[in-house]
């Protein structure tokens, strides 16, 4: 079962913060769990996150570089398998259970067309929590007066009920705490503080409802008897979002790390990981680096499910960890920018202690005004939007910024620049970083000349 948070950071758990949010259900489950600390996502947005998690590639190979799903660039590339492929052909039940933002628009990159037996949920990025329209295996299903939360932790409760005498993968996608900023008034009320926002006080009251889903779902799981025969994961695609103004700031603790949502500093790309399975994994803390391409090979392998297709994969196989062995590191590489990549901006690689960064070029990060309209239009009216929209998108400076560089081991917070320190690491990395953007950049390229 792997469940999967949206914006939620490694200081959102009540167990790292000192009890600032409330998350009785994964402080407990941390507790019995095997809790990774460098654990990374694949992009700090949304759908190359998940695409690199269902692939175990890097977003850019699949055609995935973007949030976009009007535009298309949410797309899954459809020679892509993905991990529900795999347990499917292996004779396992999958289901999709909420956010699936690979693929909004067209039947063939519909979840059920992706490997999923079932799917209850949304295609896109994001739904009103009291106002949303699900689709339950193609059939729409209108808001019932339900929080969407609730509704998601419910379908996966009737999900494992429904198949609990089957081999079963359950990936449960949370959209909280993303925007819309939601929640009962009952649950804001309990977290609003004096220094807190109420921007802040929403979010935690979003998490607080999607923990007491994973509660039911971890009753569910232990009713059905299957405990010691599940393997449980709760992570996050991305980091949280950060930033705004007076009441509608959403700035919080999150351990210290520096950045949040759409940068490829640590606080944009470094995920909260919760993994359990009693009996097998062993509990505690690890420092394994893993990155979330390594989902794809490490489950399959520790299901003894054989991967599908041809297509190398970027992840590896880090299921050694779950019971303590040691698993060596290797260079990972992140760039993300609004509309198209950019080789030089909101780029990244991470090799050891050592971490160059490309931050943000002036915006390159941003939306339109029209896009940003056509982003909320496209959740209301879908029918709308048959096709992906064929628009120019706008262009960005040729060049990008100054590299940055890191020494995690002596600072994760990322405050001290090295680069002048030492200029050879920064040559190193710089040309891994360039070799790796070419190398990705040409699968891509294939992709859109077909």
């Amino acid at each position: 079962m792997f469940i999967l948070a949206d914006d939620m950071g490694f200081g959102d758990f009540g167990v790292f913060n000192g009890g600032q949010s409330s998350t009785p259900q994964l402080d407990d489950l941390s507790g019995i769990s095997r809790l990774y600390s460098q654990h990374t996502s694949a992009s700090p947005v949304c759908a190359p996150a998940r695409a690199a998690l269902l692939t175990g590639r890097y977003p850019q190979r699949t055609g995935v570089i973007d949030t976009l799903e009007a535009r298309g660039t949410d797309r899954l590339a459809l020679d892509e398998f993905t991990i529900a492929d795999a347990f499917s052909r292996a004779g396992a039940v999958t289901g999709l259970v909420g956010k699936w933002h690979c693929g909004a628009i067209g039947e063939p990159y519909h979840p059920l067309k992706r490997g999923f037996d079932e799917f209850i949920g949304f295609r896109g990025g994001w739904q009103d929590y009291w106002d949303w329209t699900l689709e339950r295996n193609r059939t729409p299903v209108q808001a019932d007066g339900r929080y969407l939360t609730d509704v998601l932790g419910d379908e996966a409760v009737g999900f494992i009920r429904r198949h609990k005498h089957e081999r079963f993968f359950l990936h449960v996608s949370f959209n909280a705490p993303h925007f819309p900023y939601q929640a009962p008034e009952e649950l804001i009320g309990q977290h609003r503080r004096t220094g807190r926002t109420e921007r802040v006080a929403v979010i935690y009251a979003m998490i607080a409802v999607m923990d007491r889903a994973i509660g039911r779902i971890r009753q569910a799981i232990s009713d059905a008897g299957l405990d010691d025969d599940t393997l449980i994961v709760v992570t996050s695609d991305n980091g949280p979002e950060l930033g705004g103004d007076g009441e509608e700031s959403a700035d919080r603790w999150n351990v210290g790390l520096r950045g949040a949502k759409q940068h490829v500093f640590e606080g944009g790309i470094r995920l909260p990981l919760v993994l359990s399975q009693p009996g097998v994994v062993a509990a505690g803390e690890d420092d394994t680096f893993i990155h979330l391409t390594d989902w794809y090979p490490s489950l399959l392998t520790h299901a003894g499910v054989t991967p599908v297709g041809s297509k190398v994969l970027d992840g590896r196989d880090i299921s050694g960890s779950f019971t303590g062995g040691t698993v060596d590191d290797v260079p990972r590489c992140w760039q993300w920018s609004r509309y198209h990549p950019m080789p030089t901006s909101n780029a990244a690689i991470r090799d050891g202690r050592w971490k160059l960064v490309h931050p943000a070029a002036a915006g390159t990060l941003g939306l339109t005004d029209r896009d940003e309209w056509i982003d909320h239009d496209i959740k209301r009216h879908p029918e709308n939007y048959a096709q992906p929209i064929d628009e120019e998108s706008p262009g960005w400076p040729a060049v990008g910024t100054e590299p940055m560089l890191f020494d995690l081991a002596a600072d994760p917070e990322e405050a001290h620049d090295l680069a002048a320190v030492h200029p050879d690491v920064r040559a190193r990395l710089a040309t891994a970083l360039h070799a790796w953007y070419e190398d990705v950049e040409l699968d891509r390229a294939r992709l859109v000349s077909t």
